[in-house]
């Protein structure tokens, strides 16, 4: 049933919310659309409630990416806007951006980069949600959709193996005539085997980003490779500092190169060559469990010069209980041209069309160790989220932070004189 509360109605609004807090259980999805101003609460795919918002105005705009919730507090007041009241507030990053309750929430871009909602609807939220939840800021209007892939993550004993009719031990079909008897195989039916439910893994759900390796991943692996051919370049940190250039320079004279210090891929190619190692993977795998990182390792990203995309990736326990429903969205992320040459990326026309589903064609690009899967398995459950990008995280992301991960909307652009927005109920509760 579909239960529409206009804004006014305060009472009916807390007697409606108070009846969906309790009926929603596991980790839910929030997405802000910026174009349409609005705010939708998603339980699987579903849309279990939704709200107007006001996001910020030009000049202060709200950032689009991908966001977890860092803080919670019923009252918080701004310290760098004059102590202004933000009730209600649940935190997105430690540099200024919250949702929170406000007074004024008109059907446009008003605020100076948080996202403003009506003081009933923002009630309800601040019960819904939790420390670490999920929280999605886009240009346009998306939506969660079920994605099956064998590379998306199980947990360990969650898709149990049957028996393959080539492991099965088979009686020979025409028996020695020394062997006397015959015993023939019969089918007996067996009852079903329950599969034993997920077991959530203690603590906050894990948090996994599989991105593009960076130029300090790869001087990382370079000082590694340095050290253990004898030339100390400090402590492998992926930077560049002057004990890093000496030891480049001095391997860069054994080998008859340039001692230039430069970092090239010849360079990498050589070094690596050298110690009888494999050149490192052009893309890394992180973990993050309780705001701390907990694992981290390579993974080979396939035709490197097409972009990956952004894409966030919700697990739920699916309806047997016994294995993990990942519901996909795909975020608008304009990457400049800066940021292709640095990355190695083509046009976007260099490549063929977009295809059916850019979330599944980014898995089927991805190869990660068999040991880091084994790893992951043990942490996933309920909960667990993937972030596949070809961008990073930002400088935010850090300790007492998810990965942070922001976007840039091709198509968002703000004009305050000509947009126009419709105003409508504030709340939207689905019972």
């Amino acid at each position: 049933m579909l239960l529409r509360l206009a804004a006014g109605f305060g009472i009916l609004a807390l007697a409606s919310t108070t009846a969906l807090a309790g009926t929603i259980e596991g980790p839910l999805q929030i997405i802000v659309s910026r174009d349409q101003q609005t705010l939708k609460v998603y339980d699987g795919d579903t849309v279990v409630a939704s709200s107007n918002v006001s996001s910020g105005k030009e000049g202060h705009t709200t950032p689009t990416g991908i966001f977890s919730i860092l803080e919670k507090k019923r009252m918080h007041h701004s310290n760098i806007y004059d102590e202004a009241p933000m009730p209600f507030m649940q935190r997105l990053t430690w540099s200024g951006i919250a949702l929170h309750a406000s007074s004024h929430v008109p059907a446009y871009p008003a605020s100076h980069g948080c996202v403003r909602m009506p003081d009933d609807f923002a009630r309800m939220l601040y019960r819904l949600t939790r420390r670490g939840g999920h929280v999605l800021i886009t240009g346009g209007d998306v939506a969660p959709h079920v994605v099956e892939h064998p590379a998306l993550f199980q947990p360990e004993g969650a898709e149990p193996d049957a028996q393959l009719l080539s492991e099965a031990a088979l009686r020979p079909a025409i028996p020695h005539p020394s062997d006397g008897a015959v015993e023939v195989a019969m089918s007996i039916p067996q009852p079903p085997v329950a599969r034993p439910a997920i077991q959530r893994p203690a603590g906050d759900p894990v948090r996994i980003l599989v991105t593009r390796a960076t130029a300090r991943d790869r001087l990382r692996d370079l000082q590694t490779v340095l050290g253990e051919l004898g030339f100390d370049a400090g402590v492998a940190d992926g930077v560049a500092g002057a004990q890093t250039t000496l030891a480049i320079k001095a391997f860069q004279s054994a080998e008859g190169m340039p001692a230039d210090g430069a970092v090239t891929p010849a360079l990498v190619e050589a070094a690596f060559r050298k110690a009888g190692r494999a050149l490192p993977a052009n893309g890394r795998l992180s973990v993050r469990k309780d705001f701390e990182t907990v694992l981290e390792a390579p993974v080979t990203i396939r035709d490197e010069t097409v972009e990956l995309g952004t894409h966030f990736l919700l697990a739920r326990t699916a309806d047997s209980g016994s294995a993990l429903a990942w519901f996909a969205v795909t975020m608008d992320n304009a990457l400049s041209d800066p940021t292709r040459r640095r990355l190695g990326i083509a046009e976007p026309g260099a490549f063929t069309a977009s295809p059916a589903d850019p979330v599944k064609a980014a898995l089927d690009r991805i190869d990660i160790p068999d040991d880091a899967r084994r790893r992951i398995a043990a942490l996933v459950g309920d909960g667990a989220s993937l972030t596949i990008t070809d961008t990073g995280t930002e400088g935010e992301t850090g300790k007492g932070t998810d990965f942070i991960t922001l976007t840039r909307p091709g198509a968002y652009g703000f004009n305050s004189s000509t947009a126009r927005w419709k105003k409508e109920s504030s709340i939207v509760v689905v019972e």
